[in-house]
Formats: structure tokens, sequence, C-alpha cells
């Protein structure tokens, strides 16, 4: 598979072509190469930590992080500082060893804001109703760039990682409203188990 199929395959999982998730692709990438270590199948290798924020428009970024290291939500694997940037670090848990990689201003981004997609999107125009080579240009600046001119690379440092005691195994049925719970989440109420929703608990 090559690099542009990557790019492809992120924008297929993202749902459009946009700058922050090919910068969030390619950043994951680098980080996997720093570490030495590949995307990762299981919850049990990796752990990312995102440093986007809520309800701003680069939060993109995160789903080109989670496409190529395999860090998701569902793996719970992931997780998400709230700091706004477009930065993350990606912890290897076995050799408990991590890496941070941060988008950089610059030049490059600068043609980025000024492409006729980014002007489009300005004017509230979605991304899925913008010429699709128009997009591509746009991601090209970002995929093309010099690392260097793209990407902050940090050093390779030790992460202690301290107890992973893994998954927990099991679903049960809520004894009020039937629906599997996950053990770990049911709660008793009187001589029932219930799910949180049902208990009256808030978590």
């Amino acid at each position: 598979m090559t690099d542009k199929d990557i790019l492809k395959q992120t924008f297929h999982f993202h749902g459009h072509i946009c700058w922050a998730s090919a910068a969030g692709a390619r950043a994951g990438m680098i980080a996997l190469r720093e570490l030495g270590v590949k995307r990762t199948g299981s919850s049990g290798e990796l752990h990312c930590i995102l440093e986007i924020g809520n309800n701003h428009g680069a939060q993109c970024f995160a789903d080109g992080v989670q496409f190529t290291t395999g860090c998701t939500l569902g793996k719970g694997n992931i997780d998400k500082a709230g700091w706004g940037k477009l930065a993350f670090v990606l912890i290897d848990k076995k050799k408990e060893q991590c890496v941070r990689v941060s988008y950089k201003n610059g030049p490059h981004h600068k043609k980025v804001s000024e492409s006729s997609f980014m002007r489009k999107r300005g004017q509230g125009i979605p991304p899925t109703e913008i010429p699709e080579q128009e997009a591509w240009d746009m991601a090209d600046m970002i995929w093309d760039a010099p690392e260097t001119d793209a990407f902050i690379v940090g050093t390779v440092k030790p992460y202690e990682w301290g107890d992973d005691f893994g998954e927990i195994m099991g679903l049960i049925p809520c004894d009020q409203c039937g629906e599997l719970t996950a053990k770990a989440y049911l709660r008793v109420v009187g001589e029932k188990h219930m799910c949180i929703p049902c208990s009256g608990y808030e978590k």
C-alpha cells in the first residue's frame, strides 16, 4: 500500500477530504516510525493522548491519527486532553516509551488557508460540496510538504505506563431493561443489577 493509498483510506474513514485529517494521518505515521512500531490492532500495544479540544474545525486531525495509528475510541486506547492543539503523544505501552508529534504553523499552512477549498469553507460551503480536485490540491499541500516544514517531532522519551489490567470481559443483561451491559458498569439496586441509566446513579 502506498502512502497515497493510506491518505485515500483516511478520507474514506473520515467522510470527506480535508487538510486536518491529512495532517493527522501523516503525523500518526511519523509517530509510528519514531517508536519503531506498526499500526495497532489491539488495546494492549499503543495508547494515544490527543491534544485537540471541542467545537473547533481542526478536530478532523483526530480521525487521521486514529486511522493510521489504530488507536481508536472503540478500543479505548485513545484519550483527549482538550487543549485545542493539533498534537498528540503516542505511547508504546510494552516498551514504556512515547513520542509527541505536533502540526507546525508556517508558510505551508498559509498556502492551505489561502486555497480555494478553504476560501469556500470560510463561506460556509460544506466540504462534500466542493469539487474534489480542489480538495485534493489542498490535501496535497499537507501530504507533500517537507516533514520539517509541517511537523514538530519530539524525541522518544520514557513513559511509565503503570498497571494495566486489560479488558474486563463479560456482558450481563440489566435486570430492569434487559440490555446487555459490561459487568463493570452494572450497579446494585436492592437485589437487582442494573445499568447506570436504570439504576438512577450518575455514573
